[in-house]
C-alpha cells in the first residue's frame, strides 16, 4: 500500500513537472533530447573513468617499486569513481525511461483528437518510427551497463584483496585477474560506444522532426 502511494506520488510529480516545462516552452520531445544528451554524456565519462581505472590497475601490478598503501589508496580512489560514475550512467537512464514514457503515452492519447485522417496517419507513422529508434538506444544503453557490474566486481574483489594484504605477494596475486579485467573493459568501453553512436542518431532524428 506504501509503495503503491510513492509510486502515485512520483508519478504525480513527473506530470506537474512535464506540465510546468510546457508552460515555459519546454515539451517532452526537447526534454528527451535533452536526457539523451545527458545519457550519452555520462557514458562517454564513464568510457574514461574506466579507462583510466584499468590503467591504474595494471600500474598497480605490473610497475615495480612504490609504497604499496599509496598504490592501494590510487587504486581504490579509482574504483571509487567507477562506482560513481556507473551510478550516474543508471541515474540518466531511468530519466531518459520516464520521459520516453510520457512523450509516448501523450503522443498515442493525441493521435485520437485527429479529425483529418491524413495527418493523424502521418504522425502515427512518426511515432511508430521514433518508437522503434527509441527501443534501439535503450537496448543499447543498457547492454552497456550490464557490461558494468562484472567489471565494478573485479575491481571490488581486488580492491579489497589488496586493502588487507599489502605485500609483494598480494601484487602477484592482483597479476593473474588483469587480463580478466582487461576484457571486461575492453567490452564494456564497446558497448558504451554502440549507446553513444546510437544516441547521437537519436538525437538527430527528434531533431529533424521539430
Amino acid at each position: 500500500m506504501l509503495l503503491s502511494f510513492i509510486l502515485l506520488a512520483l508519478v504525480g510529480c513527473q506530470s506537474a513537472y512535464y506540465s510546468a516545462m510546457e508552460k515555459v516552452g519546454l515539451h517532452k520531445r526537447d526534454i528527451l533530447v535533452d536526457r539523451v544528451e545527458d545519457a550519452r554524456d555520462s557514458q562517454q565519462q564513464a568510457k574514461e573513468q574506466f579507462k583510466n581505472a584499468l590503467e591504474r590497475y595494471r600500474s598497480v601490478v605490473q610497475v615495480q617499486g612504490g609504497e604499496l598503501e599509496e598504490r592501494y589508496e590510487a587504486l581504490n580512489s579509482e574504483f571509487e569513481a567507477s562506482e560513481n560514475s556507473a551510478r550516474d550512467v543508471r541515474n540518466r537512464i531511468e530519466a531518459v525511461e520516464d520521459v520516453a514514457d510520457a512523450l509516448f503515452k501523450e503522443w498515442k492519447q493525441e493521435l485520437g483528437e485527429y479529425s483529418n485522417a491524413s495527418l493523424k496517419a502521418a504522425s502515427a507513422k512518426d511515432l511508430e518510427r521514433t518508437q522503434k529508434d527509441y527501443r534501439l538506444l535503450l537496448q543499447r544503453m543498457k547492454a552497456a551497463e550490464k557490461r558494468i557490474d562484472p567489471v565494478l566486481d573485479v575491481l571490488r574483489d581486488q580492491v579489497l584483496f589488496l586493502k588487507h594484504n599489502l605485500n609483494a605477494r598480494a601484487i602477484g596475486a592482483l597479476q593473474g585477474e588483469y587480463r580478466t579485467l582487461a576484457g571486461n573493459v575492453d567490452q564494456l568501453l564497446a558497448d558504451m560506444q554502440l549507446a553513444i553512436d546510437e544516441a547521437d542518431g537519436f538525437i538527430r532524428q527528434l531533431q529533424s522532426n521539430k
